[in-house]
């Protein structure tokens, strides 16, 4: 394995000497099968991201995996490109396939018309250090006499824009794409193109490498198998913005809100059912089946193709898949969501200033009362609250799989339980008793929540398992193994959670765990959702997000101790409790006067 001091690369190239240099095809080619061969995955993304380390690294091992290093060459001929591939032992059978990606790129680079260009790519393989399957992508622009390809070589080889390292992505999917491209951005990897190839059915993502990368590539490449241009069209977006000047991208801020109120009157009028129920229907028919104006709606199509919800199909529209989550029928609907972001808590930001000066949400300001007492009145709009919590379940995925749990269902001598704390509709419980036959659960909520929980749970396969409670935080029962605690403690100051802790502590058995679910905040000032909520928690709700430490004090402070914590989907982590050893009997009771009623 290559040490990080870049002169131990025989012929590779070097900051001083970068591959585009070395004119000997055959010597660039060699090299590149070296490095191939001899890299770890884990290893060489510590490299290519410098500051991935820890639980993050060990998630993005898990989910891509090293695959080859590319370069671009220019030979006379695939029978001239593939004679210097033998000479480099390099071997490749299969026959050589167009390159949509890197055809597009060199064409609008050097503007050309990408008909005139014809890239192919050829995989010869290489193996990696256990034997597993890799390659050395080489994508060949043939020298064609009188084509003026000899002036783009030139250039390129100048520059080498195409040489790469790339990863492929394990069991790909939105989210999980979504999760490493996020990785990759907050580690500094700038976005940098990419693009969907139908004669692979495969989309690449490209991005710049960090300025303090390790390795002598550039460019850094995530490639996932299948059509995943939804998910392309937010990276490419992503480069678009990194492109702005600084006024377009402060104009480009000061219009969220447009973008928040077009999402939510595309959930009001019901876009995405009539269109997924009649996809490329025309804008005159669409407005009369959501009732509106012919020429508002087609204003408000415009806008939405713009952000990716829909695309122009023909004479009409369809959904992205984007588009597809603001459908009240979907899995994981998020339609709830953009109601509520685009209705009272739309509503209440208007008052951020106030709540910045006096530390008032502005949600209180407005409504006169905090937003659990005003949706407790108003049960259409608390039902809507409940729903937009459960858009965001995908969170919950890889819980079930947790340490903690997989050991109380695999415990013997009795039936274990698992106690959901303010848990909804149940949706997280379910999620964890239908991975685990074994448990038992109980959900403790207010009593017209628990209601709908019942319904919701009995009329599927774990009701049977379940126990209902209900009560507020006081009310946490003894005897569970493990206690759940999803999105809740955020709602709060810290005052109120140290209260609500004391209730769990108060309950816990020295051997029982406490489950933790929150975004954290980051400790270096990388972007993250946890600090839009932690702004959205300030203003409608008076509580706040924190970072790991902060809750481990909080917990600390009520006889707890964090154990530890790993990363979930949407930028969430649960953090894992244990009653510390020596305070069972210290931890002071909770007075009459620190009652916390439920609010979620």
């Amino acid at each position: 394995m290559y040490s990080d001091d870049r002169s131990t690369m025989p012929t590779m190239p070097t900051t001083d000497a970068p591959p585009s240099l070395v004119d000997d095809d055959a010597a660039r080619l060699s090299a590149a099968a070296d490095f191939v061969r001899e890299q770890d995955t884990s290893v060489l993304l510590a490299r290519v991201l410098p500051g991935l380390d820890g639980p993050e690294l060990r998630a993005l091992t898990d989910r891509c995996r090293f695959a080859h290093a590319a370069l671009l060459v220019f030979p006379t001929d695939e029978g001239a490109l593939r004679a210097r591939l033998a000479d480099c032992g390099l071997a490749c059978d299969g026959a050589a396939q167009p390159s949509v990606v890197v055809r597009d790129r060199l064409a609008a680079r050097h503007h050309r018309d990408p008909a005139d260009l014809d890239v192919r790519i050829l995989r010869p393989a290489v193996a990696g250090p256990d034997g597993e399957q890799r390659a050395v992508e080489v994508f060949a622009l043939a020298l064609t006499p009188g084509s003026g390809s000899d002036r783009i070589a030139e250039r390129e080889r100048r520059h080498d824009h195409e040489a790469h390292l790339a990863f492929d992505v394990v069991r790909p999917d939105p989210l999980v794409l979504r999760g490493l491209l996020a990785s990759f951005a907050r580690h500094g990897a700038a976005p940098d193109g990419g693009g969907y190839n139908p004669h692979e059915n495969g989309t690449v993502f490209y991005f710049t490498a960090p300025a303090g990368t390790k390795t002598a590539y550039g460019r850094v490449e995530l490639y996932a198998c299948g059509d995943h241009r939804d998910v392309l069209d937010e990276h490419l977006a992503d480069r678009t913005d990194a492109a702005e000047g600084p006024a377009e991208s402060l104009l480009r801020m000061l219009t969220g809100a447009w973008t928040t109120q077009a999402l939510a009157t595309c959930a009001e009028l019901r876009l995405p059912e009539a269109l997924g129920r009649r996809p490329g229907i025309g804008t005159a028919e669409l407005a009369r089946e959501v009732g509106a104006r012919t020429e508002g709606l087609a204003t408000l199509l415009r806008y939405l193709a713009m952000l990716g919800v829909v695309a122009e199909d023909g004479d009409g529209y369809r959904l992205t898949g984007a588009g597809a989550l603001l459908d009240g029928r979907a899995p994981s609907s998020m339609r709830a969501l953009a109601l509520m972001y685009g209705g009272p808590f739309y509503q209440s930001f208007a008052h951020l200033t106030r709540t910045v000066r006096t530390g008032q949400p502005g949600f209180e300001h407005l409504y006169g009362e905090n937003h659990f007492d005003h949706f407790a009145h108003r049960p259409e709009l608390s039902a809507l609250f409940d729903q937009s919590m459960a858009a965001s379940a995908p969170m919950f995925d890889p819980l079930p799989d947790h340490p903690v749990l997989t050991a109380a269902a695999d415990a013997t001598g009795r039936e274990r339980t698992v106690v959901d704390i303010a848990g909804g509709t149940g949706e997280l419980l379910e999620r964890v008793l239908t991975r685990h036959p074994g448990l038992r659960g109980t959900l403790l909520e207010r009593p017209r929540v628990l209601a709908a929980a019942r319904a919701r749970l009995t009329a599927g396969s774990v009701g049977a398992r379940c126990d209902y409670l209900a009560g507020d935080f006081a009310d946490v029962p003894p005897g569970g193994d493990v206690y759940l605690l999803s999105r809740v403690l955020h709602d709060w100051d810290d005052d109120r959670c140290r209260s609500i802790l004391r209730y769990c502590a108060d309950a816990m058995s020295p051997d029982a765990d406490l489950l933790i679910v929150e975004r954290l905040l980051p400790t270096d000032g990388s972007p993250s959702l946890a600090t839009a909520w932690d702004l959205h928690m300030m203003c409608n709700t008076g509580g706040q997000e924190r970072t790991a430490d902060h809750y481990a004090r909080l917990l600390s402070d009520c006889g707890l101790r964090l154990v530890g914590h790993t990363p979930l989907p949407l930028g969430a982590h649960t953090l894992h409790a244990r009653p510390a050893e020596r305070v069972r009997a210290d931890v002071r009771k909770v007075s009459p006067g620190e009652f916390v009623p439920f609010g979620r």
